[in-house]
């Protein structure tokens, strides 16, 4: 787990950026909940199109998030769903990964484009990582608890395997609270039966030479660590399948 002073130090960029102006994604629906919080600047971050579950014929694993997700100020082949499909295709299995992460991005939002990231075709695998920014803003952890039940049923009821990536508060926030949002995640795993990864940024968060300058998301490196924390809980997902 992230070590608490680092993140504490890393709160303090975290609470600067809540009040810029969020990267919204081409196509997407209407993002005004999502306009302002993890990770947003006036560097528009990668914006891709509207997933394509029937594309190449592949079973279709979307990523869907915020900016984390989004690969805010990196270039696309450097985000971790660029290597995500990298290590994919290394290992021959054929998967076809889709970015559907959008920068600032809250449960809230998540629940009200799911449908539109789902897309009409049909989903294998959908990681599911947001709530960052509900931490950020303190919001209630049972309204952000139940907009991801939500998302998750949606996808469920599709046929779609969810990876749900736990994210933590900032330690700032008090213990109670930390500890409600940390659980949220856990409960919710347990509830569906998800694999969980425990924090999406283990060994990213707090570590300068794995962030951007703005001590908030990722650089190159922070994504190939990233990616290494979704792939350990998805691989084995895969051979079963």
């Amino acid at each position: 787990m992230v070590n608490r002073n680092g993140f504490a130090s890393l709160v303090g960029a975290l609470v600067v950026a809540i009040v810029s102006v969020a990267c919204q994604k081409s196509g997407a629906p209407d993002q005004s909940s999502a306009s302002a919080g993890l990770a947003t600047s006036s560097t528009s971050s990668f914006a891709p199109a509207k997933p394509s579950a029937k594309s190449d014929g592949r079973p279709v694993i979307v990523a869907f998030g915020d900016s984390l997700t989004a690969g805010f100020g990196l270039p696309e082949d450097q985000c971790f769903t660029a290597l995500l499909q990298r290590k994919l295709d290394e290992k021959g299995l054929r998967y076809h990964v889709e970015n559907a992460g959008v920068s600032g991005d809250t449960s809230a939002g998540g629940v009200s484009r799911i449908d539109w990231a789902l897309g009409e075709g049909p989903v294998k695998f959908l990681i599911l990582e947001l709530g960052g920014n509900d931490g950020l803003r303190a919001l209630p952890v049972a309204e952000m608890k139940k907009n991801l039940a939500e998302i998750i049923e949606r996808a469920q009821s599709r046929g779609t395997t969810v990876i749900l990536a736990g994210m933590e508060a900032p330690p700032n926030l008090g213990e109670e609270y930390t500890s409600e949002f940390r659980q949220a995640y856990r409960d919710l795993a347990k509830k569906y039966k998800l694999t969980l990864i425990p924090f999406i940024l283990d060994g990213v968060a707090s570590h300068r030479e794995m962030n951007q300058p703005d001590g908030i998301h990722p650089n190159a490196e922070g994504e190939k660590v990233m990616t290494e924390n979704v792939w350990r809980e998805i691989e084995p997902l895969l051979l079963k399948n």
